[in-house]
Protein backbone atom coordinates (compact mmCIF):
# COMPACT_ATOMS: atom_id res chain seq x y z
CA UNK A 1 0.00 0.00 0.00
CA UNK A 2 1.29 3.58 -0.92
CA UNK A 3 1.62 6.10 1.64
CA UNK A 4 2.75 9.65 1.60
CA UNK A 5 6.31 10.51 2.24
CA UNK A 6 6.89 9.75 6.08
CA UNK A 7 4.03 7.72 7.01
CA UNK A 8 4.61 4.11 7.47
CA UNK A 9 1.61 1.23 6.95
CA UNK A 10 -0.48 1.11 10.37
CA UNK A 11 0.83 -1.76 12.37
CA UNK A 12 -1.84 -3.58 14.28
CA UNK A 13 -1.31 -3.74 18.35
CA UNK A 14 0.25 -6.59 19.82
CA UNK A 15 -1.99 -9.37 21.16
CA UNK A 16 -1.05 -8.35 24.98
CA UNK A 17 -3.39 -6.46 27.66
CA UNK A 18 -1.81 -4.39 29.83
CA UNK A 19 -3.34 -4.11 33.56
CA UNK A 20 -2.81 -1.85 36.37
CA UNK A 21 -2.11 -3.54 39.64
CA UNK A 22 -1.21 -2.05 42.95
CA UNK A 23 -2.60 -4.34 45.20
CA UNK A 24 -5.94 -3.05 45.89
CA UNK A 25 -9.08 -4.95 46.00
CA UNK A 26 -10.12 -2.61 42.72
CA UNK A 27 -7.05 -3.37 40.83
CA UNK A 28 -6.96 -7.22 41.63
CA UNK A 29 -10.31 -7.41 40.30
CA UNK A 30 -9.09 -5.97 37.13
CA UNK A 31 -6.28 -8.04 36.58
CA UNK A 32 -8.92 -11.01 36.74
CA UNK A 33 -11.30 -9.22 34.11
CA UNK A 34 -8.13 -8.91 31.77
CA UNK A 35 -7.36 -12.48 32.11
CA UNK A 36 -10.23 -13.60 31.39
CA UNK A 37 -10.43 -11.21 28.46
CA UNK A 38 -7.20 -12.19 27.65
CA UNK A 39 -7.83 -15.46 27.36
CA UNK A 40 -10.97 -15.01 25.37
CA UNK A 41 -9.06 -13.31 22.44
CA UNK A 42 -5.98 -15.12 22.91
CA UNK A 43 -3.78 -12.27 24.10
CA UNK A 44 -1.19 -12.30 26.38
CA UNK A 45 -1.62 -10.40 29.85
CA UNK A 46 1.31 -7.85 31.06
CA UNK A 47 0.78 -7.09 34.72
CA UNK A 48 2.49 -3.36 35.33
CA UNK A 49 2.88 -1.97 39.09
CA UNK A 50 4.69 0.85 39.91
CA UNK A 51 6.91 2.86 42.89
CA UNK A 52 7.83 6.47 43.47
CA UNK A 53 10.22 7.54 45.96
CA UNK A 54 7.75 8.95 48.38
CA UNK A 55 10.26 11.96 49.30
CA UNK A 56 10.26 12.69 45.06
CA UNK A 57 6.31 11.82 44.51
CA UNK A 58 5.32 14.58 47.76
CA UNK A 59 4.03 11.54 49.70
CA UNK A 60 5.34 12.99 52.84
CA UNK A 61 3.35 16.17 52.24
CA UNK A 62 -0.07 14.19 52.64
CA UNK A 63 0.77 12.41 55.94
CA UNK A 64 2.74 9.62 54.80
CA UNK A 65 5.56 8.55 56.04
CA UNK A 66 7.92 5.30 54.92
CA UNK A 67 9.70 3.03 57.42
CA UNK A 68 12.32 3.22 54.93
CA UNK A 69 13.73 5.00 52.04
CA UNK A 70 16.31 2.45 49.55
CA UNK A 71 15.19 2.51 46.72
CA UNK A 72 15.35 -1.19 46.19
CA UNK A 73 12.95 -1.68 49.15
CA UNK A 74 10.31 0.04 47.76
CA UNK A 75 10.80 -1.61 44.30
CA UNK A 76 10.84 -4.98 46.40
CA UNK A 77 8.09 -4.51 48.06
CA UNK A 78 6.17 -3.57 44.76
CA UNK A 79 7.14 -6.70 43.44
CA UNK A 80 6.26 -9.01 46.63
CA UNK A 81 2.52 -7.73 45.97
CA UNK A 82 2.71 -7.60 42.29
CA UNK A 83 3.46 -11.47 42.30
CA UNK A 84 1.17 -12.19 44.79
CA UNK A 85 -1.61 -10.59 43.48
CA UNK A 86 -0.88 -12.22 40.29
CA UNK A 87 -0.21 -15.75 41.77
CA UNK A 88 -3.53 -15.37 43.27
CA UNK A 89 -5.83 -14.54 40.03
CA UNK A 90 -3.79 -16.94 37.94
CA UNK A 91 -4.30 -19.79 40.18
CA UNK A 92 -8.02 -18.65 40.98
CA UNK A 93 -8.72 -18.68 36.90
CA UNK A 94 -6.10 -20.21 35.03
CA UNK A 95 -3.15 -22.39 36.74
CA UNK A 96 -2.10 -22.56 33.04
CA UNK A 97 -2.31 -18.90 31.82
CA UNK A 98 1.45 -17.14 31.92
CA UNK A 99 1.32 -13.37 32.71
CA UNK A 100 4.04 -11.25 32.47
CA UNK A 101 4.83 -9.28 36.25
CA UNK A 102 6.68 -6.00 35.71
CA UNK A 103 7.67 -3.13 38.24
CA UNK A 104 8.60 0.48 37.22
CA UNK A 105 9.45 3.11 38.93
CA UNK A 106 7.31 6.26 37.90
CA UNK A 107 4.00 8.23 38.41
CA UNK A 108 1.21 5.20 37.72
CA UNK A 109 -0.57 6.53 34.90
CA UNK A 110 3.02 7.58 32.95
CA UNK A 111 3.95 4.00 33.30
CA UNK A 112 0.86 2.36 32.44
CA UNK A 113 0.86 4.55 29.32
CA UNK A 114 4.26 3.71 28.18
CA UNK A 115 3.24 0.30 29.00
CA UNK A 116 -0.16 0.60 26.53
CA UNK A 117 2.12 1.57 23.43
CA UNK A 118 1.18 -0.99 20.70
CA UNK A 119 -1.09 -3.08 23.09
CA UNK A 120 -4.22 -3.82 22.05
CA UNK A 121 -6.11 -2.85 25.48
CA UNK A 122 -5.57 -1.38 28.94
CA UNK A 123 -7.72 -2.24 32.20
CA UNK A 124 -7.35 -0.41 35.29
CA UNK A 125 -9.44 -0.35 38.47
CA UNK A 126 -10.93 2.62 40.10
CA UNK A 127 -9.68 2.55 43.30
CA UNK A 128 -13.33 5.08 43.94
CA UNK A 129 -11.45 8.30 45.92
CA UNK A 130 -13.76 10.88 46.80
CA UNK A 131 -13.72 14.21 45.70
CA UNK A 132 -10.85 15.88 47.73
CA UNK A 133 -8.15 12.87 47.60
CA UNK A 134 -9.42 12.73 43.78
CA UNK A 135 -7.90 15.83 43.25
CA UNK A 136 -5.13 16.22 45.09
CA UNK A 137 -3.83 12.75 43.76
CA UNK A 138 -5.38 12.72 40.75
CA UNK A 139 -6.82 9.76 38.63
CA UNK A 140 -4.95 7.04 37.24
CA UNK A 141 -7.51 5.65 35.73
CA UNK A 142 -9.29 8.98 34.10
CA UNK A 143 -5.95 10.14 32.83
CA UNK A 144 -5.30 6.72 31.03
CA UNK A 145 -8.85 7.14 29.57
CA UNK A 146 -7.68 10.23 28.03
CA UNK A 147 -4.56 9.61 26.93
CA UNK A 148 -4.31 6.16 26.42
CA UNK A 149 -2.67 5.00 22.90
CA UNK A 150 -5.21 1.80 23.01
CA UNK A 151 -8.58 1.13 24.38
CA UNK A 152 -9.29 1.48 27.97
CA UNK A 153 -11.64 -0.44 30.62
CA UNK A 154 -11.76 0.61 33.58
CA UNK A 155 -13.09 -1.43 36.38
CA UNK A 156 -15.50 0.02 39.08
CA UNK A 157 -14.86 -0.84 42.99
CA UNK A 158 -17.11 -3.82 44.18
CA UNK A 159 -18.48 -1.44 46.49
CA UNK A 160 -20.85 1.55 45.35
CA UNK A 161 -19.92 3.63 48.48
CA UNK A 162 -16.18 3.92 47.38
CA UNK A 163 -17.12 5.34 44.09
CA UNK A 164 -16.40 8.59 43.70
CA UNK A 165 -18.63 11.09 44.91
Amino acid sequence: MTHPAGQTEPTQPDRRVVVGVDGSPCSVKALRWAIVQAQRTGAGVEAVASWQDPVVSGYFSYGFAPVFTDDQDWAALTGKYLQESVAGAVDELHPDRQVVARVVQGHPAQVLLDAAVGAQLLVVGSRGHGTLAGMLLGSVSQHCVQHAPCPVVVIPPDDPQQSPS
